[in-house]
């Protein structure tokens, strides 16, 4: 018989399953080193509300006041896979569709030619829970600041050239950033 606790117990255990970052369901139970989670640090390099990837190092920094960003891990493009320079925020999705770009199928097409007509938005989707749409002189770049399916891969320089992040972290940048935001690529 269902009672009225059983069924909030169950809700609120449905919600937090939904909510809970992608990382925490990782069968392989990932635990990112600490260095890469989000946090306030000196900074001092670029005015409040600019976001400046350090590809080298792997870290984001979302510039909040003069001396102070907040910092966020990510996981970078191969070498010579990278957008270097700057660009704006023109877009921002939600659970966003992913198509891979005519150069990733030429590069791998037994990885991504059976991708070519996209992957619609959800869990299992690489662009992961949010997505911010790098442009540059009006022009879509292709390259994305986004969640990702593969966790370990903040720190290291493994993708196709867009930045990666923790769900849950690309979703605290997302709140915090509105269109029309410079990124600058070091």
């Amino acid at each position: 018989m269902i009672t009225r606790r059983n069924l909030l117990i169950g809700s609120v255990g449905a919600v937090g399953a939904f909510v809970m970052p992608a990382y925490a369901h990782d069968k392989k139970q990932f635990k990112i080193d600490p260095k890469f989670e989000p946090q306030s640090v000196r900074y001092f390099s670029y005015p409040p509300g600019t976001i400046v990837v350090d590809t080298k190092n792997h870290f984001l920094y979302l510039v909040q006041s003069f001396g102070r960003a907040r910092r966020y891990g990510i996981g970078v493009g191969k070498a010579g896979l990278s957008l270097k320079g700057e660009a704006v925020i023109k877009r921002k999705a939600e659970w966003p569709s992913w198509r891979p770009t005519a150069n990733m199928i030429r590069r791998n097409p037994g990885k991504y030619r059976k991708y070519a007509n996209g992957v619609p938005g959800g869990p299992n989707n690489p662009l992961g829970s949010r997505a911010l749409y790098l442009y540059r002189n009006g022009r879509d770049t292709m390259y994305r600041i986004h969640g990702t399916t593969e966790p370990s891969s903040i720190g290291r320089s493994v993708s196709n050239g867009c930045v990666r992040m923790i769900n849950a972290h690309v979703e605290d940048l997302y709140e915090r950033v509105p269109l029309g935001t410079r990124v600058v690529v070091l």
